[in-house]
């Protein structure tokens, strides 16, 4: 049996991706949702275990000294990083992980384990980035315009990726990335085991 297939999806703070890989579970059944870790403070919904796993920082750098975490950054004042033992369990046994990381990350996994699909999600425009942070209602002034600095410079790394898809629409988005997966799913490269049975015939 061929690994499953590990899809990076980053980009800006507020380009959707959440939103995103949330409807793109809900229309790929067997598609497994990598749950972070991060010293973040929960935001108002997200659940312990669903959204993230939430931990204080000293547990977390333990985490880095032990070779726990498949990849982690430190983005705005907080940790974020992904459990490496559940994801590699996953494709291991076949199935496909979506990892929703931010760019940092996504860089690091993509240098640990190129294999991996790399999609980077853009935003119509920065304007409308901006309307989408400040539609949050979480965020200070300050830490809009800090977001905003960084989502134009992140801009840069999109050429960093596989594919870029435009969140102008999430359904478009959706159907894009679907597309992306299962053309990737086809590649020679990832028919290895099927190859070697039709040849063992």
């Amino acid at each position: 049996m061929d690994n499953g297939l590990l899809v990076v999806i980053s980009g800006p703070s507020g380009a959707g991706k959440g939103t995103i890989c949330k409807r793109l579970k809900e229309v790929m059944k067997d598609l497994k949702v990598s749950v972070s870790t991060t010293t973040r403070k929960p935001r108002n919904g997200e659940v312990e275990g669903e959204s993230y796993f939430f931990i204080n920082e000293d547990d977390f750098i333990k985490k880095i000294n032990n070779n726990e975490l498949l990849e982690h950054a430190k983005v705005y004042g907080n940790y974020y990083g992904t459990p490496k033992e559940e994801v590699f369990k996953q494709l291991e046994e076949g199935n496909d992980v979506i990892l929703e990381i931010d760019i940092q990350g996504a860089l690091q996994v993509k240098k640990n384990y190129p294999r991996g699909v790399f999609i980077f999600i853009l935003p119509p425009s920065l304007k409308e980035l901006k309307n989408r942070i400040e539609g949050r209602g979480t965020d200070s002034k300050e830490v809009i315009l800090r977001r905003m600095k960084c989502a134009y410079d992140e801009l840069n790394y999109a050429f960093e990726y596989d594919y870029v898809v435009l969140n102008d629409d999430v359904e478009t988005a959706v159907d894009k990335i679907q597309c992306i997966i299962k053309a990737e799913k086809n590649r020679a490269v990832r028919k290895k085991a099927i190859i070697n049975k039709i040849r063992e015939v």
